[in-house]
């Protein structure tokens, strides 16, 4: 995105696509690859592509990409920006012709608060894509300020894995809950100086494949986050949480809750420490 001739670079993209006739992964983020390249990369790897990740691709229109998922029948795994994401690409990806999806990740982008307009995906959209790919890795990073969150988690999601990359609310962390029983990995930048005790416990209850939750600049009491623990048990492979995130109370001091986590886990846990320097 940062040469002087875009057209240039497009230009000779478009002339390895041509002359690419069994290319099966390509990886084109951030580049100002656009719908008429796009085309002609279906025209000459239709059969063949497999891969394609294109996040930040600014030039590629919904139209553009649901070309790829109409005509590609053989990608198994695709990364995009949210605003490419619709009912028609979902529903084109889950057809009959379509291969199963083993990997879909999503990035939801916000550069300036309150100037993106986030549209809905239909729960039904999801549902048909669910069916067909059902055991498809769903990956969605989160860019976004607390007052753009508003379309998201408003029903059953079928996300896998879940990363907020700013600060997130204690409201749509309980939508989390309530909405992602697929979810595999939960990790939290930022939250806030609220502690997150009860959100964390309704997604114990209602996520059961959860195996790896990270935690940063976040609050959570110790007994809240032993329960958490004792709840999600020994599957919990991955536990990653700043020390600072645990706040003392009458039940467990950050001496004791070493040993209590560790019991439930099955294996010797720490929390992570923050360098002194």
């Amino acid at each position: 995105m940062g040469l002087p001739r875009l057209s240039h670079f497009i230009s000779a993209l478009t002339v390895v696509f041509v002359n690419s006739k069994s290319l099966s992964s390509l990886k084109i983020d951030d580049t100002p690859v656009d719908d008429p390249s796009l085309k002609v990369l279906v025209a000459n790897n239709s059969d063949t592509l497999k891969l394609l990740k294109m996040s930040s691709c600014p030039h590629v229109s919904p139209a553009g990409i649901l070309c790829v998922a109409d005509q590609c029948h053989g990608l198994r795994e695709l990364a995009l920006n949210y605003h490419l994401l619709s009912d028609e690409l979902l529903l084109a990806l889950s057809s009959e012709k379509h291969v199963r999806l083993e990997h879909l990740r999503i990035d939801v982008v916000s550069e300036n608060p309150g100037q993106t307009q986030f549209h809905t995906i239909q729960k039904s959209s999801w549902d048909a894509f669910i069916k067909h790919s059902p055991k498809v890795n769903l990956v969605m990073y989160f860019f976004l300020y607390e007052e753009e969150f508003d379309p998201f988690f408003r029903y059953e999601t079928p996300v896998t894995h879940l990363y907020f990359g700013r600060s997130v609310s204690k409201d749509v962390l309980g939508r989390v809950g309530m909405t992602c029983p697929r979810l595999v990995e939960l990790v939290v930048c930022a939250n806030g100086l609220r502690p997150l005790d009860e959100e964390l416990i309704r997604i114990a209850e209602r996520c059961k494949y959860l195996s790896a939750v990270g935690l940063g600049e976040c609050e959570v009491s110790c007994s809240a986050f032993v329960e958490f623990v004792k709840m999600c048990g020994g599957r919990l492979s991955q536990l990653s949480i700043m020390e600072e995130v645990l706040i003392p109370d009458q039940k467990y001091s950050l001496e004791q809750i070493h040993w209590e986590v560790s019991k439930h886990l099955g294996r010797v846990w720490f929390p992570d420490m923050m360098p002194t320097w």
